[in-house]
């Protein structure tokens, strides 16, 4: 795909199902389908309790920064790869926008039945509702702190 990418943006809430599905939200499915990405790819963040989600830009970027390693004789791209790659799963959306989220994607975000999309430019996430509130509430206090150190030291 080539020219600017349109982002993930905004916070959009939904559910998971007793079956263990969520509906992507129209507007990142439709983010998604223009970057020609055959469904959603997700992995479990090694950062966060949280499900990292994006399409084939993203995936396509990745790739092109580790072109030039060596896949058989350089640690750091193994080390990366496991992490990243290997935990991603491309994860088909049904008819009506909805994907099955693997069990084990489930229990890392822990996720329950309200949950929260979140778009990050170029990946969305999917929180656990309750503990997304917490994050978002600390999140912003970070920033607006910085922002009053920011104010403050140029005073």
């Amino acid at each position: 795909m080539t020219g600017l990418v349109q982002p993930f943006i905004s916070a959009v809430p939904g559910a998971l199902d007793g079956k263990g599905r969520v509906c992507i939200p129209s507007a990142y499915r439709e983010i998604l389908t223009a970057q020609g990405t055959a469904g959603v790819y997700v992995c479990p963040s090694f950062i966060d309790p949280v499900l990292d989600a994006f399409g084939q830009v993203l995936l396509d970027q990745t790739t092109q920064r580790y072109a030039d390693h060596d896949p058989f004789f350089s640690p750091g791209f193994d080390d990366d790869a496991t992490a990243l790659i290997a935990r991603t799963q491309l994860l088909k959306v049904d008819a009506t926008g909805r994907v099955s989220l693997p069990d084990a994607m489930i229990a890392h975000a822990g996720l329950k039945d309200r949950v929260v999309f979140t778009g990050k430019l170029q990946k969305f996430q999917i929180w656990d509702a309750d503990r997304y509130a917490e994050i978002e509430a600390a999140a912003v206090a970070r920033v607006k702190a910085k922002y009053e150190r920011m104010r403050s030291e140029n005073a």
